[in-house]
């Protein structure tokens, strides 16, 4: 059986649509599914509208998470409750076309363990496209985890990867494509043109350097070398100042190459400068020690709510 957690923000006016495609294409291959609707704390009614649609529907299954967590821990989550032979996603934009995901199904069916779909060309603003480049080319360049060209937006994981993610990966400041990229299993890749987003970003500018900055420092251990081997070239500097003074009060020159020798000002600059990248070093390792302290804690990347609404009151309440 084939697990689709379609991930869903305030989406309650498509997810009947979506709901009734998804259903006509996978009866069409012959493909038994589930679709697990994964509400990410919506502020509309789109939980209650899943839940109607999984009254009315046996292969539709609603959870609801006690706050918006994103869309990388509403993954994670709908993880948790699958309960196929494999695992994908969807999400409420359509920008991963469900022929992409029936693709993936089928090398999956091959004897493949985790396949991707990769982005072949993607429609989006100036904006999004530049930032998108920048941050894939700085995690191929300086992070333990390698994308594809273009980036991925989807993967479909065999039960074995799953259990990894559900059983023994710590999902706090990670994504789940991250994680099945690490863990190898020899991927195969779906290439794809991805569709222009349906309706506006959820995804603030905010909100992606937030992501950005928490996958880079979970799969990169370049900051902290960068402070080791800033630190050895300020030692190397001091260093061979320190011989030049010495050599300057040896041979009772009062000038450095010609020049006067500064006082006060200079002593200052240099206390600053250095007060300065320590600061900025302890910023760095303040990172890497906040995400530990957030892993030790054990606090959950995502809560489920588990208590349950009435479909129909709460939809007639929402109309109100």
């Amino acid at each position: 059986m084939l697990s689709i957690i379609l991930l869903s923000y305030n989406s309650s006016k498509v997810l009947p649509d979506l709901v009734a495609r998804t259903a006509t294409q996978m009866r069409a291959e012959g493909i038994d599914y589930e679709l697990i609707i994964m509400d990410d704390g919506s502020k509309d009614n789109s939980y209650a509208v899943a839940k109607r649609l999984e009254d009315s529907n046996q292969n539709v299954r609603a959870f609801t998470l006690s706050r918006n967590f994103t869309s990388p821990y509403s993954l994670f989550a709908g993880l948790k409750v699958a309960k196929g032979d494999c695992a994908t996603h969807m999400v409420d934009d359509g920008q991963i076309p469900m022929d992409v995901i029936i693709t993936m199904y089928k090398q999956w069916k091959k004897g493949h363990k985790v396949v991707f779909c990769n982005r072949e060309s993607r429609d989006d603003g100036f904006m999004t496209n530049l930032f998108a480049r920048w941050y894939y080319g700085v995690m191929n360049k300086y992070s333990l985890v390698k994308f594809p060209n273009g980036g991925t937006d989807g993967m479909l994981i065999d039960r074995e990867v799953i259990d990894i993610i559900n059983n023994e990966l710590k999902t706090n400041s990670t994504t789940p494509i991250m994680e099945v990229l690490k863990l190898g299993f020899d991927p195969v890749f779906v290439p794809f043109d991805r569709p222009p987003q349906k309706g506006k970003s959820r995804w603030t500018l905010t909100k992606k350097l937030r992501l950005a900055a928490d996958t880079f420092f979970s799969a990169s251990s370049l900051p902290i070398r960068f402070i080791t081997f800033l630190g050895f070239g300020i030692f190397t500097l001091s260093f061979t100042l320190t011989l030049l003074i010495i050599g300057l009060k040896i041979f009772s020159n009062s000038s450095l190459f010609g020049l006067p020798v500064p006082g006060w000002a200079t002593l200052i600059v240099l206390i600053c400068l250095f007060n300065g990248l320590i600061l900025f070093s302890l910023g760095i390792v303040a990172e890497y020690i906040w995400r530990i302290y957030e892993l030790s804690k054990g606090s959950p990347s995502f809560i489920i709510r588990k208590d349950e609404i009435k479909p129909q009151e709460q939809i007639k309440e929402d109309q109100q």
